[in-house]
């Protein structure tokens, strides 16, 4: 799948290190936050609300490209500042699929990951089979935006 899910997240000063970057460990709460928006709202736009009632992850994968700085300067009185998170399903497998993901600084890419999701049962507490629902193609490109930012959307290949 190549259409494109767009989160806008708001930045928060807890999310800097030392050196005034964003620390590298929260970027996968920057994704966390960005791939729940996208099994929740943008799975029920495909269509698909079960990813929403469980699923827990296998593995991550991130590549760091180059730092993101809080940047007082772009934050406003109405806005603290946000990055930019695309995401998109890339592949699905009988009990398994993988989200994509590129993380942009105003129109800079600064990261790109992967997360091996799994469905999972939280009733029963066992994985489960991804159904032929869930495999069936058409996540719209949809935008979801934290609170006070704008949300865009846009199509492009993975």
């Amino acid at each position: 799948m190549s259409d494109r899910f767009v989160y806008h997240c708001t930045l928060r000063w807890s999310d800097l290190d030392a050196y005034g970057h964003v620390n590298n460990s929260r970027f996968l709460t920057l994704y966390e936050e960005a791939r729940v928006a996208l099994m929740f709202a943008g799975g029920r736009a495909w269509g698909v609300g079960s990813f929403a009632d469980g699923v827990v992850i296998r593995r991550h994968e991130v590549d760091y490209l180059r730092p993101v700085d809080y940047a007082l300067g772009r934050a406003t009185a109405e806005a603290a500042p946000t990055v930019r998170i695309e995401l998109w399903v890339e592949e699905i497998k009988a009990s398994r699929f993988t989200v994509a993901y590129e993380l942009y600084d105003g129109e800079v890419l600064a990261s790109r990951a992967r997360s091996v999701l799994v469905p999972f049962d939280l009733t029963r507490q066992v994985p489960r089979r991804i159904t032929p629902e869930e495999r069936r193609p058409g996540l719209r490109t949809r935008s979801a935006a934290a609170p006070g930012s704008r949300p865009t959307a846009r199509s492009g290949a993975s």
